[in-house]
């Protein structure tokens, strides 16, 4: 085993020797990877595929006490550090060229307790992880839309998807977390115990520690859910757009509707010929009685003139995964994003103007609606601060080769800037693609509380790559 160059704290490329690096591997159970071995570039890969960086080290962590014991001797080493659960930040900030990554991906596993309605989640699984286990009882966490994506991030960041205007946040139902600390401790954190962590935790990223365990609260979901998608032509966009901001206004916490304008994908009920035109889809998830759910998203297919719709019963677990194929990993993604109170006529024009050029036949604009629940909890109970946001948009370029880059970014950052001054000015973390001063933007008047427990239990920044907070 040759020595290997990581990147210190300081910047600089340090030398460990063979001895330290062995004395280092053989007291723990997972594996560490060099640049020279042959699955070297197969475990730094992560879901953007924009995202080409190179680890000095990645150690793969079977458990708490590799995390521990990876920590401290990062610590005692002096080396830059960075942390990775399923490896789908937007913003690849699991990965830097030279740094000791820690790999949490293989601490997948999900316990349920139906009777306590209770799941506990490792910082690898995934959404589909999670849905699995927790569906077998009928019961589900509020979390994201994309099976994909890990419990760790989406948490981190507040996390929010079909269930939310029922639930709440991924975060207002976040119980207990366990945190190897800046120092390499373990810690469990929750309202009574480190509850200035958990707080933190419940929407500050990956900022005060590496979190290798959260315990979740379970609700009664399906296991069928009456859902799907109404399909509009391109030409009808403004006036289904109003129609579908006047809808919002009367949802039940149980519905959840969602627009999307994108190319047409291959949808089973859609004919063929319509598969790439350009179209508004309108997509919605009841989650309560079916009898109800079909009552309430009939008028949904009134917005307008459908091409087609999908309404229906389907599994929760199978809704969870529908929009898998338009997020496979490996290809290029930009993103940028908005809070929005409300949907003016000038805000819907924009998003039909923009709409009508998207940068590439993958990109799409999508408007999720919040409110609901979400919204009846203090903005200074948990981290994530955004308790007036009734709709979030993120704009979405995903192309394929690096010579579309330009084109793509331009667009979504045009766009951005035009929407700009329609904004609330916040903006959810995990959609963040780039740029250190939406950081503030993302924790509005937290932040400063959130620097104030960053300086408690990492008053050296030793976790600074991520959506950083500086010590206050």
């Amino acid at each position: 085993m040759a020595e290997l160059q990581v990147r210190s704290l300081s910047g600089e490329m340090k030398s460990l020797s063979e001895a330290t690096i062995e004395a280092f591997s053989g007291g723990i159970r997972g594996a560490l990877i060099k640049p020279d071995d042959a699955d070297y570039d197969d475990a730094r890969q992560i879901w953007n595929g924009m995202i080409d960086r190179r680890p000095g080290m990645i150690v793969q962590c079977s458990g708490t006490a590799d995390v521990m014991a990876t920590v401290k001797f990062a610590r005692e080493q002096q080396l830059l550090v960075s942390v990775r659960g399923a490896g789908h930040n937007i913003a690849g900030k699991s990965l830097y060229d030279g740094a000791l990554l820690i790999d949490l991906s293989g601490m997948n596993s999900v316990q349920v307790d139906p009777d306590a309605r209770v799941a506990v989640a490792g910082p690898g699984a995934t959404l589909g992880d999670l849905d699995h286990e927790t569906q077998a009882y009928g019961l589900a966490v509020p979390v994201g839309i994309n099976s994909t994506t890990g419990v760790a991030g989406l948490t981190l960041g507040g996390g929010f998807g079909w269930l939310s205007r029922k639930y709440g946040l991924t975060v207002d139902n976040l119980l207990a977390a366990e945190v190897v600390t800046a120092e390499g401790e373990r810690v469990r954190c929750d309202a009574n115990s480190h509850s200035d962590l958990f707080w933190a935790t419940c929407g500050g990223g990956g900022n005060f520690g590496v979190v290798t365990s959260f315990e979740y609260r379970l609700h009664p979901v399906g296991p069928q859910v009456f859902s799907g998608p109404a399909v509009f032509p391109f030409d009808q966009a403004t006036s289904v757009l109003k129609a579908y901001r006047e809808f919002c206004a009367n949802c039940p916490d149980e519905l959840t509707v969602w627009a999307v304008i994108r190319g047409a994908p291959p949808l089973p009920f859609l004919d063929p010929d319509v598969h790439g035109s350009m179209v508004l889809i309108i997509v919605a998830l009841y989650n309560g009685d079916l009898a109800e759910g079909e009552k309430a998203l009939a008028p949904l297919r009134q917005l307008g003139s459908p091409i087609a719709d999908g309404f229906g019963p389907h599994p929760f677990v199978g809704f969870q995964q529908a929009f898998d194929p338009l997020l496979t990993p490996g290809v290029r993604n930009y993103w940028k994003s908005h809070n929005f109170t409300g949907l003016t006529d000038e805000l819907i024009d924009m998003l039909v103007d923009y709409g009508s050029r998207l940068p590439s036949p993958d990109s799409e604009i999508f408007v999720a609606q919040m409110g609901g629940a979400t919204n009846r909890v203090d903005s200074t109970a948990t981290a994530y601060p955004h308790r007036d946001a009734e709709f979030i948009m993120n704009v979405h370029t995903r192309w394929d080769t690096p010579d579309q880059d330009k084109t793509c970014i331009d667009w979504a950052r045009d766009f951005y800037d035009a929407t700009l001054p329609l904004a609330t000015g916040g903006v959810y973390v995990n959609f963040i693609s780039e740029g250190e001063d939406r950081i503030e933007g993302a924790y509005g008047a937290n932040y400063e509380r959130l620097t104030k427990v960053k300086a408690q239990y990492d008053p050296d920044n030793f976790f600074r790559v991520n959506q950083n907070i500086k010590p206050g």
